[in-house]
């Protein structure tokens, strides 16, 4: 395997100014740095990127910490992070944690121990305080979820209006018995959105049963068992606002295998507007998240952060949203579920 000594020997060139050339430094000739990049070429010699970044003080990778990678929406915002990294050159590392507190934690000690440059939070498992103490050691940037407690830029939706705009969405094609699925119970994200569910009820006078209100819902099965509990309730809903596309698939493939007319004996509204909400029949309506502006922002965010190590600066930018309406809710007065 070829060396920097053997590229200083091929090109006739001292080894400082072959690294100077491979480092990008500014006072060396054009003329050099043709007759190391032909020796390079000529002996394969790739520079060690881990050297360099040691010098540089720069990994060039910027962490995601995600609770699931097989959630669609958490998939899609992977690959829109991953787009706007690399056009900054950098490399995104996927860490998953399934919901745990402890593995959140151990994926930030990948910034303490200088493994990344950065990390990107989408959910926040853990309180503020036990997260604070890492920016002693780089930049942390919410996307998707947020505390007002933190002092770091955010970049968000207003999962409020999403609940809202959902549910009313419901309401006003006059239903008045909606059940609810949601997350993560200790998220800021779905702590707004049930905000929002609960004040469009409240907005029109109706009151919220708590049989109808189902936690910790996050997959296509969980869809289904959700949907197998309403229909052994004898007052049943003829609505149901989900926390996710994916959940809301697994309600409407329960519904044909149980032979319940979606939407005219149950609407089903989704969340976050991803490429199944097409493939069903009926499509799903849906709230609309931009993921792939949200992704880009608070990627430029992340290197303002690299740039200028003004970590603990808190800035907030929050994106709109919008309801996608499809054939999957009810568009007439609804009948209830027998």
């Amino acid at each position: 395997m070829a060396t920097i000594e053997d590229v200083a020997k091929l090109a006739g060139l001292s080894r400082t100014t072959v690294s100077r050339v491979i480092n990008n430094h500014p006072y060396v000739s054009e003329a050099k740095k043709q007759l190391v990049i032909e020796a390079m070429k000529q002996l394969g010699y790739v520079p060690n990127s881990s050297a360099r970044s040691l010098r540089n003080q720069k990994t060039e990778m910027i962490a995601v910490i995600i609770p699931r990678v097989m959630n669609p929406f958490f998939g899609q915002l992977v690959e829109s992070l991953e787009i706007a990294a690399s056009e900054y050159h950098y490399q995104l590392i996927v860490c998953q944690t399934l919901y745990s507190a402890k593995k959140e934690l151990d994926y930030l000690n990948l910034l303490k121990t200088k493994q990344v440059d950065g990390v990107i939070l989408t959910t926040l498992l853990n309180d503020w305080k036990q997260i604070e103490p890492f920016l002693d050691y780089g930049p942390i940037v919410l996307c998707n979820e947020y505390d007002q407690k933190a002092n770091i830029p955010m970049v968000h939706i207003d999962q409020e209006y999403g609940g809202y705009v959902a549910t009313t969405h419901l309401i006003d094609q006059g239903h008045m018995r909606i059940a609810y699925c949601c997350g993560n119970i200790k998220s800021n994200v779905t702590k707004a959105r049930e905000k929002g569910f609960r004040k469009a009820h409240f907005e029109h006078g109706l009151q919220i049963d708590s049989k109808l209100v189902f936690q910790n819902v996050f997959t296509f099965e969980d869809g289904k068992k959700v949907l197998q509990k309403l229909t052994a309730l004898d007052n049943r809903p003829t609505a149901i606002f989900t926390g996710s596309d994916e959940v809301a698939a697994g309600v409407i493939s329960e519904a044909k295998k149980l032979g319940i007319d979606v939407p005219t004996q149950l609407a089903v509204v989704g969340y976050d507007n991803q490429a199944i909400t097409e493939l069903l029949d009926p499509m799903i309506t849906t709230v609309h998240q931009p993921v792939k502006e949200m992704a880009h922002k608070a990627m430029n965010v992340m290197m303002n952060q690299i740039k200028y190590k003004n970590y603990k600066t808190k800035e907030v930018y929050q994106l709109p949203l919008s309801l996608i309406i499809r054939n999957s809710t009810c568009l007439k007065s609804p009948e209830r579920l027998n």
